[in-house]
């Protein structure tokens, strides 16, 4: 059996205290193998606790399934959310996972992944190796394997089907690495129990608790855009795909005691399920650890009562980065109300209609090359920011900018604010909202400005850098909080973005 890199692990006596009680606060932070029935467990499992002599602690599920382990199937630790200090920021495993979970190894050898954070092959599967018991490919094989093996569980999606969505080019390739792995042939989870067939796909999201969905409903539904999302007090819909393959999902709480989100998604392909999942964790800030955060900023004392108040805030991000970057301009010193009015103007006349029958939802957002020459002063913006919308579209499709997941923060701001009408604000908040950066810090923002100090006196964008260097790597969500704390309650809970 491979060595356990501990030091990446919770303290043991943590690890146990955390296992005996089932604290739902360290589910994904570590994995619990038992050596007599070979299977790992996450510390939440129901299944009675077994003998700490047969107990060892991994920090990733990789490591527990490349020492041999197979996941349980009571707890099922495809379920378990990431663990967001791994996921975060700068640093370079952060990075690289972030492009594993957007299929950077599906076609493409370790090289390139290596070569795109700026190390070495050999260096970057020894920097996982050392940090999380498991080398890149293996993280890739068992990220597949696993959302493979909750497709199996959730949907009566056919099993090629589940290959396919899972990443995998044949399905005699997946049946032999499922069997290799688990020790099971995929149809054997068929024999369990199946919910009843239906016309879309409904998939459990985790997250570790603390997690504020009212909060996260509340901020986008004041940004919903009529056509393209509706929001109401319960649920978060809206269109996806394209013109040719358009769908649409709902994301809502899962129900009961369970720390997860209900995803239900129809008219989407196969292919797309694991990038849409992707892409909702990162929307709904799912794999965030909110006790590390807290820890980090709660020794200040402006935010300590916004921490306390909210303790499951997280970033909300966006669906797509270009129609973030377009808000982003729209939204340049004017209300967010009166930004989102003149984006969904922008996407009633712009954008794709639809005819899906799902009420509410009746246009996709435009794309970069719809906007590139098109006259946007006709909807009511200014000479100006139809010309940087239109510069920036034109800059995505010839690839000076972009929202890869191997940019820091540094590389995404500078490359944006380099084009005309980007400024530091826009460039971070783009960073905010349509990557979930936990560090972008959009410095001249006027509410900060005004909201952070308590003398009454608004800082200048450079005291507030200064204030806010105690605040790194989580300096986005000390903006999210104080933002927050600044808002009146909502007026009305009735759904925003239907027609």
């Amino acid at each position: 059996m491979p060595a356990v890199d501990t030091s990446a692990l919770p303290d043991p006596r943590v690890c146990e205290q955390a296992r005996l009680s089932r604290d739902a606060r360290f589910d994904g932070l570590f994995f619990t193998a038992v050596t007599s029935t070979r299977i790992y467990c996450r510390p939440v499992c129901p299944a009675p606790a077994p003998k700490p002599t047969n107990i060892v602690y991994y920090r990733h599920a990789a490591a527990a399934e490349a020492a041999g382990f197979r996941p349980c199937l009571r707890c099922r630790p495809e379920l378990a959310p990431g663990d967001g200090a791994w996921r975060r920021g700068d640093d370079v495993v952060a990075r690289a996972l972030k492009m594993i979970d957007q299929g950077a190894l599906v076609d493409a050898p370790l090289a390139d992944l290596a070569g795109k954070v700026g190390l070495g092959e050999r260096q970057l599967r020894r920097l996982f190796s050392e940090r999380l018991g498991a080398t890149p490919n293996e993280v890739h094989g068992t990220r597949r394997l696993l959302f493979a093996k909750q497709l199996l569980t959730e949907t009566t999606l056919p099993i090629t089907q589940v290959a396919l969505a899972s990443g995998f080019g044949s399905l005699t390739r997946f049946n032999t690495a499922f069997r290799e792995e688990y020790r099971m042939a995929p149809r054997e989870l068929r024999k369990r129990d199946v919910p009843p067939a239906h016309d879309g796909v409904t998939l459990r999201l985790g997250y570790r608790p603390p997690y504020d969905l009212a909060a996260m409903l509340d901020f986008l539904r004041g940004r919903a855009l009529p056509g393209v999302e509706v929001v109401d007090e319960r649920s978060y819909r809206r269109v996806i795909g394209t013109a040719d393959a358009p769908g649409w999902l709902r994301v809502s709480a899962w129900g009961g005691d369970a720390h997860a989100l209900r995803l239900e998604l129809h008219g989407a392909a196969p292919a797309q399920l694991l990038g849409i999942v992707h892409r909702l964790r990162r929307m709904f800030d799912l794999d965030a650890d909110p006790h590390v955060i807290a820890q980090a900023l709660g020794d200040d004392a402006r935010l300590r009562p916004l921490l306390e108040a909210r303790p499951g805030l997280r970033l909300p991000s966006g669906w797509d980065g270009f129609e973030i970057a377009v808000r982003a301009v729209i939204g340049q010193q004017v209300s967010v109300a009166a930004a989102r009015t003149l984006t969904a103007r922008l996407a009633q006349r712009h954008g794709t209609p639809l005819a899906l029958g799902a009420e509410g939802l009746t246009h996709l957002f435009p794309t970069p090359d719809r906007l590139v020459d098109v006259d946007l002063t006709e909807i009511g913006l200014t000479r100006a920011r139809a010309d940087t919308i239109r510069g920036l579209s034109r800059a995505l499709l010839e690839g000076r900018v972009d929202f890869l997941p191997e940019r820091t923060l540094e590389d995404f701001t500078s490359r944006w604010v380099a084009l005309p009408g980007i400024g530091p604000w826009t460039a971070h908040y783009m960073a905010l909202r349509a990557l979930g950066h936990p560090d972008a810090f959009p410095a001249d923002d006027l509410v900060l400005q005004k909201a952070v100090p308590t003398d009454g006196v608004r800082m200048t964008a450079k005291a507030l850098t200064a204030r806010a260097e105690a605040w790194r790597p989580w300096r986005a969500y000390a903006v999210i909080h104080v933002w927050k704390g600044s808002m009146p309650p909502p007026k009305s809970l009735k759904a925003v973005g239907a027609t």
